[in-house]
């Protein structure tokens, strides 16, 4: 209901207060940029706060030791499942991972559940079993789980907390540094309305940091929402073409979705003739891969970790699409 309320008056805002039409491109770029910013920073302040009033009652140092008990692997199989049954945009999923890392989870974990929320969800599930089969739904659920889990193992081999910026280790040193001393550090006992009001205080804190790059990149997906041709995918990723796999990969980078808004359109592509492991991979770019979450992860990553990242995920996801193309067109 809410978000049905929320578009009625974004498209009374800016088809009939601001005179745009809504069948041209800039009409359609302002209406989505205006919906999504609005929408998203409504989702990353309750996120967010949530996060912070929720770890108040944890100890960091419990997390720390509870997780140096499990195997690595087990872990990142359990984020990345926990990624599939939490419905976030690679937007409000930051939050969550910063959250993670604060607490002491381990980065190659981390990043196996950054990488599955967006691009795995139960939402998306339903839509893709309805619109194309049980069979196609399947090999999108696996080939999300593999490329969350290798992946984040791939990054936590690779040893490259250092590579975080400083703002978001800064718990985690603390915590590391007093260990080596031999200090046991103990949870501040708070009343719960000095818990909500540190949690006001840590939300409006991290809103400064990232809320500006993701008005940026929010800014980023209208235009390529307004002025990008339908018919673009199509025209350069279409079949025959030996590279339709990476081309639309690189397509799916400018462009800005949750995995649910953009099953309708791999849907049309798929019904024009485009190769289903093809269109995944235009899919998962879009929605694990996509420059404006790239931006948003610069302020948390150095350039170093977000190349790697980056660079993981879209070897991940063009393999994954040369295979399912050649399974499926055997």
């Amino acid at each position: 209901m809410v978000p049905d309320i929320l578009q009625e008056g974004v498209n009374y805002l800016t088809y009939v207060l601001m005179g745009l039409d809504p069948t041209s491109a800039l009409g359609s770029a302002v209406n989505f940029f205006i919906y999504d910013t609005i929408k998203i920073l409504i989702l990353l302040t309750v996120i967010i706060f949530a996060i912070a009033f929720f770890r108040s009652y944890i100890s960091p140092i419990k997390v720390r030791k509870a997780l140096a008990k499990r195997n690595e692997y087990v872990g990142n199989v359990a984020a990345a499942l926990v990624g599939i049954i939490t419905p976030f945009c690679s937007c409000s999923a930051v939050p969550l991972f910063i959250g993670f890392v604060e607490s002491g989870v381990p980065l190659g974990v981390t990043f196996s559940f950054l990488i599955a929320s967006p691009m795995v969800n139960e939402i998306a599930i339903i839509l893709l079993w309805g619109m194309l089969g049980w069979q196609i739904t399947a090999l999108y659920i696996i080939s999300g789980l593999i490329i969350a889990i290798i992946a984040g193992i791939i990054i936590g081999k690779l040893k490259l907390e250092g590579e975080v910026e400083s703002y978001v280790y800064e718990m985690i040193e603390k915590i590391k540094a007093a260990e080596k001393a031999g200090i046991t550090l103990e949870e501040e006992k708070q009343t719960p309305k000095e818990r909500l009001l540190s949690s006001r205080d840590y939300t409006l804190d991290l809103l400064k940091k990232i809320g500006p790059y993701v008005v940026i990149a929010i800014g980023i997906g209208a235009i390529i929402h307004g002025y990008a041709p339908a018919d673009f995918l199509i025209k350069y990723a279409g079949p025959g073409n030996p590279l339709a796999v990476p081309i639309a990969v690189l397509i799916g980078v400018p462009l800005y979705s949750n995995a649910a808004g953009i099953i309708p359109l791999v849907a049309v592509f798929i019904e024009k003739g485009i190769p289903i492991g093809t269109a995944l991979a235009f899919m998962m770019a879009v929605t694990a891969l996509s420059l404006p979450e790239m931006i948003i992860l610069r302020k948390v990553l150095k350039p170093k970790l977000l190349a790697i990242f980056i660079g993981i995920l879209a070897v991940s996801i063009t393999s994954i699409g040369y295979l399912f193309n050649a399974i499926i067109y055997l």
